[in-house]
């Protein structure tokens, strides 16, 4: 450290900590250095070695034969069906699929060119796709719609429970000089980053298993999203030439996502950080490093400091459900004026707040007022049963209740096949803009709340088997 770095003062420090987060996250510089500038030297539990140990009393899952230095894949475990994808793209069909395997070899070659512009070397190419082959196991995972027979309650009761809870408590305190320190820096509630970390992978438990740079280079070659995945391919190459990471370090879920908290290469290059100094960005081994850089991803990605993600709400008798809706954000003051309030009886902290109100299970079940960062964390994961998960989980480990109302535990949650019915009734009948896919998001909901407004039912958007037998004309 410098004679100036010395003379800083705390203020100062705590400015340039917080000014060096802005950096590139692609460079090696550490903008938690100046952490020292005020603090001395982090705890000798944090780890500062290019081998880090994992967290203690966190066991990864293990791979059984993770991949040699030359970047070698393990075959994947389930066997490809066979089948044609479900989404009917042309490069989804059993024979494009097969035939754009026998060209994998050529397809990866193909990339050296793009490669070498992102500096990656001829040696470092050569290395790590050496051996590997196409996954086509990931064609039935990339295109299979998935059954959803869970409720958003069910959902919610496996993912926020009292043994993740309390996992999540000894994170906190095991780590709290890094949380205190990212916190300081980026503004980033440190409860939040903690519950990502323990839904993402149950604390560094349920990571995934396949090799990234293999799954990456299948789906930049076959099947129906090649050239999104062929920037992840890339990055991925580039995140081991540069050293970050092992390649038995890229281990992860089919579509590439790895570590606790679940980066995608690109998002990594984008958000991961050095936080302890030590030249590499190291977000699965390194505690240090995943937290400050996935708080990072939340910053830029637009979190505001010292605010919540959403309140639970109680709704009024006769309410007006098509006014739950995403371009509906209203200030807490007017959502009160019309009603809404909380079911505790407590004020809302800051009144001019702006929100859009949430009823996943309609007039049967709680609302959620939602701000701005129920946003930012949709952008970590654009599904709102998981930003849902993620805001009380970390309300949770604040040391908050569990939601006050009950849900609607008696209704049945449709299969996928009736999901995609009732889409298709709804879109023929006029009232659904999107492509049906047994997959509900605003659309569906949208459509159904203008459906149920048009046979005189409160239009809250949940889907019942009542709704579909309606739809049905029965």
């Amino acid at each position: 450290m410098t004679k100036t770095g010395n003379r800083l003062t705390r203020v100062a420090a705590m400015t340039l900590l917080g000014a060096a987060l802005q950096t590139n996250a692609a460079q090696a510089q550490s903008p938690f250095d100046v952490f020292n500038l005020f603090t001395g030297a982090l705890p000798d539990k944090t780890p500062a070695a290019p081998a880090a140990p994992r967290p203690a009393n966190v066991t990864a899952q293990t791979p059984s034969a993770p991949p040699p230095g030359n970047g070698s894949a393990r075959p994947a475990v389930q066997p490809w069906s066979g089948e044609d994808g479900g989404s009917g793209h042309p490069l989804m069909t059993a024979q494009a699929i097969r035939e754009a395997a026998a060209n994998f070899d050529n397809c990866v070659a193909s990339m050296w060119p793009d490669a070498q512009r992102r500096r990656i070397s001829r040696e470092s190419f050569e290395r790590y796709t050496a051996g590997l082959s196409p996954d086509l196991r990931l064609m039935d995972l990339m295109d299979s719609q998935p059954e959803f027979t869970k409720s958003i309650w069910d959902y919610l009761d496996i993912l926020v429970n009292d043994n993740r809870l309390a996992r999540g408590r000894e994170i906190l305190a095991q780590y709290k000089p890094q949380f205190d320190a990212v916190e300081r820096a980026t503004g980033v509630d440190r409860y939040i980053i903690a519950s990502i970390w323990g839904i993402e992978s149950n604390y560094s438990t349920q990571m995934g298993d396949r090799y990234v740079v293999n799954s990456t280079a299948t789906l930049a070659c076959v099947g129906r999203r090649q050239k999104y995945f062929k920037d992840e391919f890339i990055t991925a190459l580039e995140i081991l030439h540069r050293g970050d990471l092992r390649p038995e370090q890229l281990r992860g879920s089919w579509a590439g996502a790895f570590g606790p908290t679940q980066f995608m290469p690109t998002a990594f290059k984008r958000f991961a950080v050095d936080a302890d100094g030590d030249g590499r960005r190291d977000v699965v081994d390194n505690p240090f490093d995943l937290i400050a850089s996935t708080a990072n991803n939340l910053k830029k990605d637009g979190w505001q400091p010292g605010a919540t993600w959403g309140y639970e709400v109680a709704m009024p008798r006769g309410f007006d459900y098509m006014m739950a809706d995403r371009k509906q954000m209203l200030t807490l003051a007017q959502w009160e004026q019309m009603g809404v309030k909380r079911p505790n009886g407590q004020p809302f902290p800051r009144a001019t707040d702006k929100a859009y109100l949430l009823a996943p299970a309609g007039a049967e079940g709680p609302g959620f007022l939602m701000l701005t960062n129920f946003r930012v964390i949709m952008k970590y994961n654009p599904a709102e049963a998981y930003a849902l998960a993620i805001g009380h989980f970390a309300d949770r480990l604040r040391g908050g209740p569990p939601f006050v109302q009950p849900w609607p535990r008696h209704e049945r949650v449709l299969s996928r096949s009736e999901r995609l019915e009732l889409q298709q009734l709804l879109a023929q009948r006029g009232f659904y803009r999107g492509t049906p896919d047994g997959q509900f998001g605003s659309l569906t909901r949208e459509g159904l709340r203008n459906f149920q407004a048009s046979i005189g039912a409160p239009a809250d958007g949940f889907a019942t088997g009542d709704m579909l037998e309606k739809l049905r004309g029965r």
